[in-house]
């Protein structure tokens, strides 16, 4: 029974006594007023006006408030911490649109830094036009999923990783709930560390990349306001598991085999390796992981680190073999395609998209994580990633005939018609034209800047912002002997998901005077 439902049949049942004994004898009982049972309201001090703001606003009114508001000298980072907030006590951690848009609202705060003049406003307003609708549409002001919680784990109950994922295990939301406010009570690296155990549980894009934004989305509202956004994950894995319990689902081999190997190979008894091994042997570990079982690419992972290989090679070969998913990646097919993501499309929910967004998640969480959760992972990451490569093609996909037809062109001819290639949903071309302008040595700062005004504009599945975020971070932290492969990523989910605006996109335009 949920935490409303039995506050709710609590209050019925206390109203019915107080009726019976009279209020005075109630009184004496040390019954509660009937009010008292009420949930508090989560509040957010200062920002709470703009929180209140981003739920009550009406639509057509929100995005020239939010113009104002930042003209006024409201830095878009506040904008973007009140939107995060109001995200997250609205839906906590389990709506899928909802937590879609929490997840894109970071990537697009980066993206309106890549920006100038009052372009830098249109990131920030997609994605809290999006959030103010959704909220509108599911909630309500006043109907929030997430009220003020404060520590009540039970009297010598342990404060650690195990109890919490023993409480999601048993898809029981209060006691869930309850722990992790107290362990919460920690500094939020510590907190974070206790969380991974339950996010290490299933293998679930949503339930990994949900963790990750919640984490960086700390640099921009303050740890102040950890518990609210971590705990959003807590609610998330026993939704999970209250839906697998509800369909007789099996639950992750990850369960056990990750304790195995950590045991098997002695992980925790070791340092964290230094080794960068050769290009040949992380493209030997990335194909492992790419071609092989979800056990053989977790074990290749967990001989690697016993090896000595250091975290972020591993991490490079995990993100390589889910980079190969999306570029080998046929494309939805007849029966696959809806509305807005057509036969050939590979935007959104592919399974190349969701396995780079999931390698990236897994990643930054190593990166953040104590030594054990640096280990568990990628040993997790791996498991993941592999066991997809039969759902997409195996040979890697060949350019060379676009590629012939373009070698006469200069950098700027080469930019202005991958442009062209977006426009006409040409994934091919668009990864020709990016395949040649590494080998003119371009520079690949001109070809974000080509296709960051499509990840902004198109709607992009709930993904846009998320996935230009991931190659772009994946780029700067890859060797240079590939870190190409993930603009050319970009440029074929650039050109799939063109065509499909963004809600709310052209009335910004018009509100802010751009053409």
């Amino acid at each position: 029974m949920n935490r409303m439902r039995r506050q709710f049949l609590a209050q019925v049942g206390q109203g019915m006594l107080t009726a019976s004994v009279g209020a005075n004898l109630a009184m004496e009982l040390g019954l509660s007023p009937l009010m008292a049972a009420e949930p508090e309201p989560l509040r957010f001090g200062e920002l709470e006006y703009l929180v209140s703001m981003m739920q009550a606003t009406p639509l057509e009114s929100l995005q020239r408030t939010l113009i104002a508001k930042h003209r006024d000298g409201v830095s878009l980072k506040t904008l973007a911490s009140a939107a995060a907030l109001a995200n997250a006590r609205s839906f906590g951690g389990q709506d899928y649109d909802g937590y879609h848009t929490f997840m894109a609202i970071g990537p697009a705060l980066d993206m309106s830094n890549e920006l100038s003049d009052d372009r830098k406003l249109l990131p920030l307003l997609k994605v809290c036009y999006r959030n103010t609708n959704r909220i509108q549409q599911q909630v309500g002001k006043g109907s929030e999923a997430m009220s003020r919680l404060e520590r009540s784990a039970k009297t010598g109950e342990v404060l650690d990783g195990e109890t919490l994922r023993k409480a999601t295990r048993e898809a029981d939301l209060d006691h869930a709930e309850e722990l992790f406010a107290a362990i919460a009570e920690a500094p939020p690296n510590e907190a974070y560390n206790h969380l991974q155990f339950a996010i290490q549980d299933e293998v679930d894009v949503h339930r990994t990349v949900l963790a990750w934004r919640a984490w960086m989305m700390l640099d921009i509202t303050g740890p102040e306001h950890a518990h609210t956004l971590l705990r959003q994950s807590v609610r998330y894995c026993v939704d999970a598991e209250q839906r697998m319990k509800k369909n007789g689902s099996s639950t992750s081999a990850i369960r056990s085999l990750l304790p195995r190997l950590m045991n098997d190979f002695r992980l925790l008894d070791r340092p964290i390796g230094q080794i960068l091994p050769s290009d040949t042997a992380l493209l030997d570990l990335a194909q492992t992981i790419f071609a092989g079982t979800r056990e053989q690419g977790a074990t290749a992972v967990a001989t690697a680190l016993s090896e000595g290989f250091s975290t972020e090679a591993i991490g490079e070969a995990i993100s390589l073999a889910a980079n190969r998913l999306l570029l080998n990646d046929p494309g939805r097919t007849e029966a696959q395609a809806s509305e807005g993501k057509p036969v050939g499309s590979i935007h959104g929910a592919s399974v190349g998209v969701h396995a780079m967004d999931s390698a990236n998640a897994w990643r930054n969480i190593a990166r953040v994580s104590n030594h054990r959760n640096q280990i568990a992972s990628l040993i997790v990451g791996a498991f993941h990633t592999a066991g997809q490569s039969g759902s997409v093609q195996k040979g890697s996909p060949s350019y060379e005939e676009e590629m012939e037809s373009l070698k006469n062109k200069s950098t700027s001819d080469l930019l202005r018609v991958l442009d062209d290639s977006v426009r006409l949903n040409d994934q091919k071309l668009a990864c020709a034209i990016v395949s040649e302008l590494e080998l003119k040595s371009a520079e690949p700062n001109e070809v974000f800047r080509t296709l960051l005004p499509y990840a902004v504009s198109e709607d992009g599945a709930l993904h846009a912002e998320k996935f230009y975020r991931t190659t772009s971070e994946e780029f700067q932290r890859s060797r240079p002997s590939w870190r190409w492969k993930y603009l050319i990523s970009l440029a074929r989910v650039t050109a799939s998901e063109f065509g499909n605006p963004a809600p709310g996109q052209a009335e910004a335009r018009e509100l802010l005077g751009l053409s």
